[in-house]
């Protein structure tokens, strides 16, 4: 009994680490309220409603939707790598230099490996919740079209994934935060604006289009929109889907490298 309890305990070590992130959140989650929920909205109501009016009165439809309906699942995609982003570069960095929270874990029986993949989980809860509730929301703009779109929190997940993982191990071993807004303003922000977000990769000049499919977010801009209307042949969407898991399987890689570094010296 004894072999088998510490067994359970060994295996469960990173739902220990998931949570803290957990317990932690509770207490904060109202400060979460906003970018969860409201902000889609406000989206919404302000790309998809307001410009979406002008764009019908000089061109009608943008690829057979309207302009509400077409860039609804995207910012679902959008919304997903920026909690991605926000979740895995200042916390993390505090958790191993300012706080020390994980050096702190550490001194457990945790091994950095559960630390690593605790906070990964909890990114991964958070995305997907989030998710469903944009996706919910997006149900009642009416941007829903297909039952591929119940995929949706699970794009919504990965999409976070793939951009959580490889910036989780890069704040592990960062000593300062001097780098992170230089990352927002010439990654994120380029990222955002330029993945096919607002407009189809067809309106981008021919030289601009391999860019554009070089961002990761517009992989998962496309998965989101082709489940949403439920579009486009397989192949590319498992394409599409390869590209995210494997950002995803590479920062998990770098991150156990780096989280071992930074948690053993």
């Amino acid at each position: 009994m004894i072999g088998s309890t510490n067994t359970d305990v060994g295996r469960s070590r990173w739902l220990r680490s998931w949570g803290y992130h957990a317990e932690y959140y509770a207490q904060t989650w109202r400060g979460s309220v906003a970018s969860s929920v409201l902000f889609p909205i406000l989206y919404l109501a302000a790309l998809g409603i307001g410009v979406g009016h002008l764009v019908a009165h000089h061109h009608g439809v943008v690829d057979g939707q309207t302009y509400l309906h077409y860039i609804a699942p995207s910012l679902l995609a959008t919304t997903t790598m920026q909690l991605g982003e926000g979740e895995s570069l200042w916390p993390v960095l505090a958790c191993v230099k300012w706080i020390r929270t994980y050096h702190a874990a550490a001194t457990t029986p945790l091994e950095p490996d559960d630390i690593l993949f605790g906070k990964l989980a909890w990114v991964a809860t958070r995305a997907f919740v989030t998710a469903v509730l944009y996706t919910a929301i997006i149900a009642c703009f009416g941007a829903i079209q297909s039952w591929w779109s119940l995929t949706l929190p699970f794009i919504g997940t990965l999409v976070t994934l793939a951009f959580s993982a490889p910036l989780v191990a890069y704040a592990a071993r960062s000593q300062s935060d001097a780098s992170f807004t230089t990352l927002y303003r010439f990654a994120f922000v380029p990222m955002f604006l330029f993945s096919a977000t607002f407009y189809p990769l067809s309106e981008y000049p021919g030289y601009l289009r391999p860019v554009v499919q070089f961002f990761p977010l517009y992989h998962g801009v496309a998965l989101a929109r082709a489940a949403a209307f439920g579009q486009g042949s397989l192949v590319p969407q498992l394409g599409h889907v390869a590209v995210l898991v494997a950002m995803a399987v590479l920062g998990v890689m770098w991150g156990r490298r780096t989280m071992r570094r930074r948690l053993t010296d």
